[in-house]
């Protein structure tokens, strides 16, 4: 269980690092941040990067730096906040790649990350015993009678 958590930790981290500065590039600058303008984009639903900025800042960044405190303080539930950020980042590559309507390495790249951190934290719930598939387990082989010789 110690390296899942040393894994997540460092996972989290740097996503979340990341994510705060692109974040808040977006929020400082939402006409073309990083040199981007939204009007470049065809397709794009927003005027600006605002609003985009503020759900990068706060939900995928924050969030995984917040997600860490319960890996490093070796909470049992840790893997409950890990999952939902790791598919929250897969979810945010998806839209954003439609969105741009173009797929870079650096989307596959923290795509990747998302889903190591899914694995990671499925991998630390079950390792608890806190994945509802390890409940329906312990539930039938407690339930069903055993034959003695």
């Amino acid at each position: 269980m110690r390296i899942i958590r040393v894994f997540l930790a460092v996972l989290h981290i740097f996503v979340g690092i990341g994510a705060v500065a692109g974040g808040l590039a977006a929020i400082l600058n939402p006409v073309a941040p990083m040199g981007l303008a939204a009007k470049s984009i065809p397709g794009f639903p927003f005027d600006s990067f605002l609003i985009p900025g503020i759900i990068l800042f706060g939900i995928v960044g924050l969030g995984n730096l917040a997600a860490t405190v319960p890996v490093l303080l070796k909470r049992r539930w840790l893997g409950y906040s890990s999952g939902v950020l790791g598919c929250a980042l897969m979810g945010w590559i998806v839209i954003q790649c439609v969105m741009l309507g173009s797929v870079v390495a650096l989307h596959l790249i923290f795509f990747a990350l998302g889903a190591a951190i899914a694995c990671l934290a499925l991998a630390a719930l079950t390792v608890e015993g806190l994945w509802p598939g390890t409940w329906v387990a312990d539930f039938l082989t407690s339930a069903v009678p055993r034959k003695t010789d």
